[in-house]
């Protein structure tokens, strides 16, 4: 359990089903072994049956299995602590990218300059969880959200999740559900034309899709493009383990909802990590808005236009946190921006809009 959590102030939200809360922690039921997100619409449990947990991760860890109802694996992503561990950030994007797959937790932190049990440590206090944990509960909530979402076999599910065989997927699945994972399926399954894998990938609203599919029109990255308000990338082996196209589009509030047509299952994850990048689908708006509102000029300019995110790049090669990056050379504007700490990237982004409302205003 991670002593950061305020467990207190996690069941007043689980007693109010505060959506501001989804994603941030999850409850742990311990008379049933279930875990759950705090807007589970199941009957609440009782106070002293339940443990909050700060991932889905540190829950499994912990022996719990994912509810069936509120279905963990659709949750936002937790993404308040990002801009405080730049290390932890750097190493989910290379888990997300399959390091783990393919390698072992010493190579993953030797990759990051750091010793493996360094790293455990820093996963430990932001995530409750040990790396090669994370990992696996990335592929089972995954394979889980597959299972519910798309029309793909067992085996390509498994495939398409990162588990290296489907004997292994099997012996997950019936060691954390009590099932076979063709048992959760509860839906007659029909084949999808054109084998196209859809799928919908949570975010924390409010966001400006207006101005994200604006800033990936223009921008001018080759094999993408925005249609009509749908964003296209054409895939390729040498990039991405396999040819094919991925759109993304906007779908309910708090929902992306992407299709990747692919010839290669296995490159799923890497395909799906990346999308979340481009389309800034981890950030949190709410420590956003309540850092950067500290600056009156940055406030203004938020209440304005809430929800703008950071377009990501497809491959991202930094080292230090997106949030937090600047490109600006100028001096005046660098030493504001230490204010903004750890949202400079977006308060420059504001910064922008602020500058052009008053060119518009002035012309």
């Amino acid at each position: 359990m991670d002593q950061l959590l305020d467990q207190e102030a996690c069941w007043r939200a689980v007693v109010a089903r505060d959506a501001r809360f989804d994603g941030r922690f999850f409850t742990g039921v311990t008379s049933t072994g279930i875990y759950c997100r705090p807007v589970c619409p199941a009957r609440t449990p009782k106070r002293e049956n339940v443990v909050f947990h700060p991932s889905a991760a540190a829950a499994e860890a912990a022996g719990l299995r994912a509810c069936l109802r509120c279905r963990p694996e659709t949750a936002p992503e937790m993404g308040a602590w990002r801009g405080t561990s730049n290390t932890v950030s750097r190493a989910l994007a290379l888990i997300e990218a399959g390091a783990l797959d393919v390698g072992d937790a010493d190579a993953l932190a030797t990759q990051l300059g750091m010793g493996e049990r360094q790293l455990r440590r820093l996963f430990r206090q932001h995530l409750g969880a040990a790396p090669v944990s994370v990992a696996q509960t990335r592929r089972v909530l995954l394979a889980k959200q597959l299972i519910h979402e798309t029309d793909l076999s067992m085996a390509e599910v498994a495939m398409a999740s990162g588990f290296g065989s489907v004997r292994r997927f099997n012996e997950t699945f019936q060691a954390l559900y009590g099932r076979a994972p063709s048992d959760l399926r509860r839906r007659k399954v029909e084949a999808e034309a054109g084998g196209v894998i859809k799928i919908g990938l949570s975010y924390r609203p409010p966001y400006d899709w207006d101005a994200m599919m604006t800033t990936l029109a223009t921008r001018g990255v080759a094999g993408e493009a925005v249609v009509d308000g749908v964003w296209t990338r054409r895939l390729r082996p040498d990039l991405d383990g396999t040819e094919g196209v991925v759109t993304v589009r906007p779908a309910q509030p708090g929902k992306a909802a992407v299709e990747a047509r692919i010839d290669n299952l296995k490159a799923l994850p890497g395909v799906l990590a990346r999308v979340r990048r481009v389309f800034d689908l981890a950030a949190d708006p709410e420590a956003i808005t309540r850092d950067l509102s500290n600056d009156p000029v940055l406030h203004a300019a938020i209440t304005a236009r809430p929800g703008l995110r950071l377009a990501g790049d497809w491959i991202d090669t930094g080292e230090d946190a997106p949030s937090d990056r600047l490109t600006t050379t100028d001096a005046a504007l660098l030493a504001r921006a230490e204010r903004w700490r750890p949202w400079r990237a977006y308060g420059a982004l504001y910064w922008a809009l602020n500058e052009e409302r008053r060119d518009d205003q002035a012309a």
